[in-house]
């Protein structure tokens, strides 16, 4: 029977580490044989969030377990837990599968078990990830990431994507979808993180741009051009390419086309017009040209996004 050691200590997140808990402590109707072994390990009882959590080990039992599983941290830009850094690192060198549930990522960062690997985490921490551990490969968009021995998932749900994916990986898709039906949840999703980021608007009422933003989102079907932006602010081309990149921090055209796609978003997601009908509202011209640019940006077409997110309403009988 396969251990999986679920580390617990202080100021982790309560979130993945009961999933974990719920998708490896339970065996599907016993369509898999042996299941697994599940073990949640600390160093004594822990304040998981808003609970107390009495683990069932010490820490030491990660480096006798098959994965290890490290849920996400609430501090990303604090220390880890020295304790939990070497246990960590004894249960890699032993040849255990490394998994990081959300930000978890920078647990296995700080141990040096991520250098030179491709990893993900939670979207509005890959930045932080990025500058704080150089060597990290970071991808932003993926939903999870897998080396091999060494696994990555982005936030939330997302590690229930990844959860899922280990146990396709050791006992196969048929008791995986089993897992996931039980769940309610589906075995696979498409896409990565893009499709989930929201994009505000830069607002500072003090700013030059400051009501040029609206005046643009205003106009997101019409044909604007940089030269349009920079005339309705009253300033050069050039000039509106440094207040953009200091206020947004990306180009007025790119800033542009994300809030095209971030409009066809909103539009597939509450409306029932045609992707032709999208395309137009959002200024791409053509379904073909929204299609395009949306799978790129977002990961998934529109069709799938709409599929997705598309509010059905209350149940109802």
């Amino acid at each position: 029977m396969a251990l999986v050691a679920i580390a617990a200590t202080d100021g982790m997140l309560h979130f993945e580490l009961a999933l974990a808990c719920e998708v490896f402590a339970h065996d599907p109707s016993g369509l898999a044989d042996p299941w697994y072994d599940v073990a949640i390990c600390g160093p004594g009882p822990v304040r998981i969030g808003r609970f107390l959590l009495a683990p069932d080990d010490g820490l030491d039992r990660l480096a006798r377990a098959d994965t290890v599983i490290i849920p996400s941290i609430e501090d990303v830009d604090g220390d880890v837990d020295p304790d939990l850094l070497d246990a960590v690192r004894a249960a890699h060198r032993a040849g255990a599968r490394m998994v990081s549930l959300c930000t978890g990522a920078f647990v296995l960062a700080a141990a040096g078990v991520l250098d030179g690997l491709r990893a993900t985490t939670h979207w509005a921490h890959t930045e932080a990830l990025t500058a704080r551990y150089p060597r990290v490969r970071v991808d932003p968009d993926v939903l999870y990431v897998d080396n091999g021995s060494v696994l990555a998932s982005a936030g939330k749900a997302a590690a229930i994507d990844l959860c899922l994916h280990l146990i396709r990986r050791d006992h196969g898709s048929t008791v995986a979808n089993a897992v996931a039906r039980r769940l309610v949840v589906p075995p696979h999703r498409a896409g990565g993180q893009a499709q989930y980021v929201t994009t505000p608007v830069p607002a500072r009422d003090d700013h030059p741009l400051a009501t040029l933003f609206p005046w643009a989102l205003a106009r997101l079907d019409r044909p604007l051009t940089v030269e349009d932006l920079a005339r309705q602010a009253n300033m050069s081309s050039r000039n509106l390419a440094r207040h953009f990149r200091s206020v947004t921090g990306t180009t007025p055209l790119l800033w542009l086309s994300t809030q095209r796609i971030r409009h066809a978003q909103e539009l597939l997601e509450r409306t029932d017009d045609s992707i032709d009908a999208v395309a137009e509202a959002a200024g791409m011209g053509t379904a073909a040209t929204l299609r395009r640019h949306f799978h790129r940006t977002v990961g998934v077409p529109p069709d799938t996004y709409r599929r997705t997110f598309r509010a059905t309403g209350p149940a109802t009988g």
